[in-house]
């Protein structure tokens, strides 16, 4: 007698299938991460989040990777996860930086663990969908993002400040799935950001009308 079994396919772009790599680090950078060379021989990588148990799930993927971080205040208050000069990380920031401002690298591909981070950076489940925020003060590199999201599979329009952006925004419970397929599962602490809770599946009505988004 033979039973049928269901087997969960892995996308070959999942964190979960790729592993932790260095290059995953670049997902603070699409959000509102800096990048910093110092001349030909190292650099940093540093971001400002909203809340202290983003900077303490950065610095744990982080330290999965191989990076050390320190965990600070900015300027402004907020907690700020910081990376000492490394000459690892210089290759990744000069793809980024042209002169002094961030630049997306041409042909630029997410994947998984890039999606990862920049969810820990700053992304956020709302009713209206999931939300991947940009860097306001990079308007130059939003527009090769968003192509980059949607070639990912996970395409949705760019909202502004009114509308909780500047971010894009991915609804439709297809594309929450294959989000959250890509990105793997929360870490603890995270359950609420994360795309699950973009959409309740508990109500069929909305599951529905997302379905066919």
């Amino acid at each position: 007698m033979f039973y049928a079994v269901a087997v969960r396919q892995i996308s070959f772009f999942s964190v979960e299938a790729s592993g932790p790599r260095l290059s995953d680090l670049a997902g603070v950078l699409c959000a509102q991460g800096e990048a910093t060379a110092f001349g030909r021989t190292a650099a940093r990588l540093q971001v400002v989040v909203e809340q202290s148990w983003r900077a303490r799930l950065l610095a744990a993927e982080f330290a999965w990777r191989g990076v050390r971080v320190t965990l600070t205040t900015a300027e402004c208050g907020r907690p700020l996860v910081r990376t000492a000069f490394q000459v690892d990380l210089l290759p990744m920031a000069n793809a980024w930086l042209d002169g002094d401002e961030k630049v997306v690298p041409p042909g630029f591909r997410l994947d998984g663990g890039m999606l990862r981070l920049w969810a820990l950076a700053g992304g956020r489940a709302e009713q209206r969908g999931y939300f991947f925020p940009f860097d306001a003060e990079a308007p130059q590199t939003h527009a090769p993002l968003t192509a980059a999201l949607a070639a990912a599979g996970v395409p949705g329009p760019v909202v502004g400040p009114r509308g909780g952006g500047p971010a894009v925004r991915v609804t439709g419970r297809r594309r929450l799935d294959t989000l959250t397929e890509l990105i793997g599962d929360p870490p603890p602490g995270a359950e609420t950001l994360w795309p699950g809770g973009a959409v309740d599946p508990g109500n069929d009505a909305e599951y529905a009308r997302s379905a066919m988004a």
